[in-house]
């Protein structure tokens, strides 16, 4: 697999707007462990190692326990591993991110309503919306993760 163009290199412009979004969630108040925690669930999901990767790697120098790395695919089954608020901020990644197969049902509204305040909730859907359209850039214009390079 090869790269196929730098997207920030030869969109500059773009690319920085997408940097204030990130830059918004870093300090939107949302805990950075739950915000990298739904980014790598929605890689995992699209398929993007890059992203992936990176993700992992922030998690884990921010002292994410590799136990609990290692079920973020499998979060439903992993009993109290996951807190209250992880579950709920996980189960609407999904659902957003699959926007296509699940609606978005009243139920996953809910669910993420019960857990999140409506800024806080909105936080979080821009930080999901973000790593979708990260994710599509990844994996469309083939970025290597850092994984790779040590190979």
């Amino acid at each position: 697999m090869s790269k196929r163009l730098d997207y920030a290199k030869v969109s500059p412009e773009g690319y920085k707007a997408f940097g204030g979004v990130y830059a918004y969630i870093q300090k939107c108040g949302l805990p950075k462990e739950l915000v990298d925690l739904i980014y790598l669930r929605i890689s995992q999901i699209n398929g993007c190692a890059y992203c992936i990767d990176m993700h992992s790697r922030d998690l884990l120098k921010q002292g994410l326990a590799v136990e609990k790395l290692v079920l973020v695919p499998v979060w439903h089954e992993s009993g109290d591993v996951f807190s209250a608020r992880e579950r709920a901020a996980l189960a609407w990644a999904e659902t957003v991110t699959n926007v296509a197969s699940t609606a978005i049902p009243d139920a996953d509204y809910a669910a993420a309503t019960a857990e999140f305040s409506e800024k806080e909730l909105a936080d979080l859907t821009y930080a999901i919306g973000l790593m979708n359209a990260f994710n599509r850039l990844g994996v469309g214009f083939r970025m290597a993760p850092a994984a790779a390079g040590k190979a």
